[in-house]
């Protein structure tokens, strides 16, 4: 297979659009089977893998998942091994912390960059949440703080999807579905299971994450604010194919699972997917949209 460009897209018509939809990408042509998800001898050679966000077993209407064809196969890599993270603070298990109770007001202060090179994985800690990822009910909120690049690795957490809102700094984030930027302003999803790296274009980067346990993050019914209130499915976008070939010795894959991290080295990128098809992938959304959804609701209400 000839090397392929893997610039971020500068332009939202560089991404396909919609929520929920079922969506269709190839980075060369040819490279999605045709009539078959996992047929006995995949084009170009690829490796067929689906990745579910639901059981198998779920409604149409409810089920999510995508197929992905790859280069190798993600599950090539060496044992995970449990990694400290620097901060020590990231929690998915909040039955088992304790803690004061206390009723006084209390807001987030913004803390400042650190001084010394951190990633977005070691800039990632936990500030509240309820709840617990193995009993797949609840949510936490996290903040990060980063001012370096992520360096031949990857995160996946498999706890939750991510929602990340920066504050100052854009993100460049690729995904095993291709590449979104993401600027202030903006959100980004990271379903569960998926891998990613964060890249900051801007220099260092400052803001926000919801995870969600057990469930996804679902657009609300209309109701009788009308048909045309709160965000629009065509808002929400989608990356494209795109994908790394290269030799890439000691990447190091960093999963989160049930609040602790662990890793596992292998010699390539995981973002070696030429093609997928699927409703279950990473996307992205201006913020405005979600602030007009707000004041839909008030100006009805009222």
């Amino acid at each position: 297979m000839a090397p392929k460009s893997f610039d971020f897209p500068s332009a939202d018509s560089d991404y396909q659009s919609g929520f929920g939809n079922h969506f269709s990408s190839e980075a060369i042509a040819g490279a999605l089977p045709q009539g078959q998800n996992s047929p006995l001898v995949c084009p170009l050679g690829l490796y067929a893998e689906q990745i579910s966000g639901t059981s198998f077993t779920a409604p149409r209407k409810l089920n999510q998942r995508s197929w992905l064809y790859r280069i190798k196969p993600s599950v090539t890599h060496e044992p995970f091994k449990p990694r400290v993270p620097k901060h020590e603070k990231l929690v998915s298990e909040f039955s088992q912390v304790n803690s004061a109770i206390n009723p006084t007001q209390i807001r987030w202060k913004p803390v400042d960059i650190p001084d010394e090179p951190t990633d977005f994985v070691d800039g990632l800690y936990s500030v509240c949440g309820a709840g617990s990822s193995f009993l797949r009910h609840g949510f936490a909120i996290h903040m990060y703080t980063a001012n370096i690049s992520m360096e031949n690795s990857a995160f996946c957490n498999a706890d939750g999807d991510f929602l990340i809102v920066p504050q100052t700094g854009r993100l460049w984030v690729t995904t095993e579905c291709g590449k979104l930027q993401v600027s202030p302003g903006e959100i980004v999803i990271l379903p569960q299971g998926f891998r990613f790296a964060i890249d900051l274009p801007d220099g260092p980067s400052r803001g926000y994450v919801a995870e969600v346990f057990g469930t996804h993050f679902q657009l609300p019914d209309l109701g009788p604010i009308g048909a045309n209130g709160l965000a629009s499915p065509k808002d929400f976008l989608v990356p494209t194919a795109s994908f790394e070939q290269e030799s890439r010795p000691g990447y190091t894959i960093i999963q989160k699972f049930g609040g602790e991290l662990f890793t596992a080295r292998q010699d390539f990128s995981p973002f070696n997917v030429v093609a997928w098809h699927g409703n279950y992938v990473p996307y992205k959304v201006h913020f405005f949209f979600i602030i007009v959804s707000y004041i839909c609701l008030i100006y009805n209400h009222e």
